[in-house]
């Protein structure tokens, strides 16, 4: 007889513009973890929920939040390019991203889009 994990986890590794990128996916009952690392630790703790009072589900809004960390424009920035689709993908469920870059430029964001797609567990 086989059993689901109670938690399911993917992680990977990969060279984005010559920096190591690790990204590990952890599903959880009602949130998606993401940690995105280029320095091989949790960083800046960013919460990316879906916002209720928006009515219309095809143009959805969401919030972010750092929770641990440095408080800076560039962060939920990332956050919300990198964790939107995750969350809309995974039934509108709350994302909680770890991030520590070295390398935040528009290509490295979307090639790190790309190893999380190649992690998804939701």
């Amino acid at each position: 007889m086989s059993t689901q994990p109670l938690i399911r986890s993917k992680q990977t590794e990969k060279s984005i513009n010559g920096i190591s990128t690790q990204v590990v996916c952890t599903e959880f009952s009602n949130y998606i973890f993401i940690v995105l690392t280029q320095y091989g630790k949790i960083g800046t703790l960013v919460s990316i929920t879906p916002d209720s009072r928006s009515g219309d589900i095809s143009t959805a809004m969401f919030t972010t939040k750092v929770l641990l960390g440095k408080e800076e424009a560039l962060t939920h920035v990332c956050a919300k390019n990198l964790a939107t689709f995750v969350s809309q993908e995974a039934g509108n469920r709350p994302v909680l991203l770890g991030l520590a870059l070295k390398d935040s430029s528009i290509e490295a964001i979307k090639a790190m889009k790309d190893v999380i797609k190649s992690c998804q567990v939701w």
